[in-house]
């Protein structure tokens, strides 16, 4: 049995009246669940929606208790950090992390950045040593895939394409990833939300299509 923790980041729900008003990222994301569950029934999901129930933003109280030792924490630093050692359990147990995210301004959501900066620590997914030289921080958690299923209101953001440059979300989770322990990465993504024409509608079909043969491949 393997666990999977699935996390959406869109503010948007998807049981909205108005079909257009939903969130067509956590459509794929559900749609990678169900097929992975179809396929693999014995498997756990934890589910996270960060839209819904955003994170909390870090504060000068959580790095201090952060870069207290443990065994000298006091109980208020213990408490500002529970909600930072509750995600910590999720991924250190999950052995397939699902993240679905529209990009935002060229980049992430805040609600999943607040979860990275809530989930990357000193000395709990990562080690921090002088001694390595100008390359001190080492992952510490190893042996994890990610899923990474994106939608985007303009097009030609992947590699080689017109907005290349611009694309700050998949390049960033892609870089943060390795301090969750992510060995291996995919992505998936549909474009032309906003031209709302033949083009959006290919893409979310073909994103849906690569779905189902990305399970049928790691799953």
């Amino acid at each position: 049995m393997r666990n999977i923790l699935h996390i959406d980041s869109s503010v948007r729900r998807t049981d909205n009246s108005t079909p257009s008003y939903n969130s067509i990222s956590k459509s794929l994301g559900r749609c990678f669940i169900n097929t992975w569950l179809n396929k693999n029934h014995q498997d756990k999901v934890v589910y996270r929606d960060l839209g819904l129930t955003p994170p909390t933003f870090i504060c000068q109280d959580w790095i201090s208790a952060a870069f207290t030792p443990e065994q000298n924490r006091s109980e208020s630093q213990q408490l500002v950090l529970a909600e930072s050692d509750t995600y910590f359990d999720e991924v250190a147990q999950a052995d397939i992390i699902l993240i679905t995210a529209p990009m935002y301004n060229y980049g992430m959501p805040a609600v999943l950045k607040a979860w990275f900066d809530q989930m990357l620590r000193v000395n709990k997914t990562f080690t921090f040593d002088l001694a390595r030289g100008d390359f001190p921080i080492e992952p510490i958690l190893s042996g994890k895939t990610l899923v990474l299923l994106t939608s985007s209101g303009e097009f030609g953001f992947g590699i080689g394409g017109v907005r290349e440059n611009m694309n700050h979300l998949g390049p960033h989770i892609k870089q943060l990833a390795k301090y969750l322990g992510v060995d291996l990465f995919y992505e998936i993504g549909s474009e032309y939300q906003e031209f709302s024409d033949d083009r959006h509608a290919l893409s979310v079909e073909k994103a849906k299509q690569d779905i189902i043969s990305l399970v049928n491949q790691i799953g």
